[in-house]
């Protein structure tokens, strides 16, 4: 299975099981989408006598020819129509260990985003809380104890907003520590904030004791206090972009994001992921928003040729400031061709459900953060002797591009690994049937992120 695409003055061929990219020519493009959609093998003398005469008020028949050698051994090298080898592998998750774990530390928060799928911290149960200490404690059990032989573990405080609870935070954090001389484990923490009680000390701490740090704004001032305003309806950009610059400049531009969400109210995104890197930020992730068609915010399928130039008039500037030295990351452009990910992740993407679980302030535990108050996909607690839902977990753990039909020829499924899982349950109620609008948005950053690949490699 192979895709092509022209982006500017690239032509580029992916061939999709792989993952081998090549940067063609025109020629050797026009060749190659000839013998793909034709069915014809570059290997067979055939194949070269029906390229010449389909290319002959073209091109130079010895150049057409010279093509059809280059692309069958290509081929012969498994470089191109590769056989898919990754099938077999699908059911590896079946009894992975736990791995991580997203820690619900507040059901709270002090902004009132208009787009949060977390029901401005309260996810749909009509009530506010925060996490005890005791809770976190035992939810640090249950990884250790769900973990196997896996030493690296990973913990996200996540909210609502995790520092209305921050004594819990680090009481947990200290706990944990505990926990690795014990049991010979290393835990890193993620801390998830919009940074309205983000503060020296506080800043202190979890540079000392995190990993990683993820900045919550969504771009330009008018943008950023539209949707996220506090209960009186005041925007919060001029409070969190000092505080934010100083946080990433003391973590010396690594190991954290600065994470927005687009709406339909900015579907020219591109001068907020630009304005976020004008600001200093060199690690940037603007992702799409996710949600019914019910409201006023939300992406729609006649938005998606907007969207895409925006993806394009992003990855432009994202290569020409690379080039000049001034560049950024943009979560969305960043693949790895030489290694990447492990093949597990490849067919299932985040393993939420068996891989990874989310636990709520009352020890309610969920396959992921997105899942917590729905109570369809509650897998038990922490406070039950019992085992966790196995029912639920197989399926999760059985959910991957094989068991989509959506995923089957797709050429972007080893990138995107399917999609997210909980967007397809709660969106479409099948974790086996990705959400259209999302799958389309995915294989235009796929195709930017090869282009890009392929610009910076000048």
């Amino acid at each position: 299975m192979i895709h092509t695409f022209k982006m500017f003055d690239k032509y580029i061929v992916l061939d999709v099981n792989s993952g081998c990219v090549h940067e063609v020519d025109k020629l050797c493009y026009d060749v190659i989408n000839f013998l793909n959609v034709k069915g014809l093998d570059p290997e067979d003398a055939a194949a070269r006598f029906k390229a010449i005469g389909e290319f002959r008020r073209e091109y130079d028949a010895d150049d057409v020819s010279e093509a059809v050698d280059d692309i069958a051994e290509l081929k012969k090298n498994d470089m191109l129509w590769a056989e898919d080898d990754f099938e077999y592998n699908k059911e590896l998750k079946r009894n992975a260990p736990v791995k991580a774990m997203c820690l619900h530390i507040s059901h709270d928060c002090n902004l009132r985003c208009k787009y949060c799928f977390a029901d401005e911290g309260q996810y749909h149960t009509g009530c506010r809380e925060l996490m005890s200490a005791e809770t976190g404690k035992r939810a640090m059990d249950y990884l250790v104890r769900n973990s196997g032989k896996r030493r690296n573990l990973e913990v996200d405080f996540f909210g609502g907003e995790p520092l209305m609870n921050f004594d819990a935070v680090k009481e947990i954090v200290e706990y944990a520590h505990e926990l690795e001389k014990q049991h010979d484990k290393v835990f890193r923490f993620t801390i998830t904030t919009n940074g309205i009680l983000l503060d020296d000390d506080k800043l202190d701490y979890i540079n000392r004791n995190m990993s990683n740090i993820v900045l919550s704004i969504d771009g330009r001032k008018e943008v950023n206090d539209r949707v996220r305003c506090r209960a009186d309806g005041t925007g919060c950009y001029d409070k969190i972009v000092p505080i934010f610059q100083k946080t990433a400049e003391s973590r010396n531009q690594d190991n954290y994001y600065v994470r927005g969400t687009f709406t339909r109210y900015n579907l020219d995104f591109a001068n907020d992921v630009l304005h976020l890197a004008d600001l200093g930020f060199k690690q940037i992730s603007v992702e799409p928003v996710v949600c019914g068609e019910e409201t006023d915010y939300s992406l729609r399928e006649e938005d998606l040729p907007r969207i895409f130039d925006e993806y394009e008039t992003l990855v432009r500037e994202y290569v020409r400031r690379k080039k000049e030295g001034s560049g950024f990351n943009f979560f969305h452009f960043m693949v790895d061709l030489d290694e990447g990910p492990c093949i597990i992740k490849r067919l299932s993407g985040c393993g939420c459900g068996c891989e990874y679980v989310a636990v709520a302030p009352n020890g309610d535990v969920y396959p992921c953060h997105q899942f917590v108050g729905t109570e369809e996909y509650k897998m038990g607690s922490l406070y039950d002797d019992g085992e966790l839902d196995r029912d639920l977990r197989n399926k999760f753990a059985d959910c991957n591009i094989y068991s989509k039909p959506d995923c089957k020829e797709c050429f972007a499924k080893f990138f995107c690994s399917g999609g997210c899982v909980a967007n397809a349950c709660l969106i479409n109620g099948s974790m086996n049937k990705p959400h259209k609008l999302s799958c389309e948005m995915m294989r235009k950053r796929v195709e930017c992120s090869l282009y890009a690949k392929a610009a910076l490699a000048e």
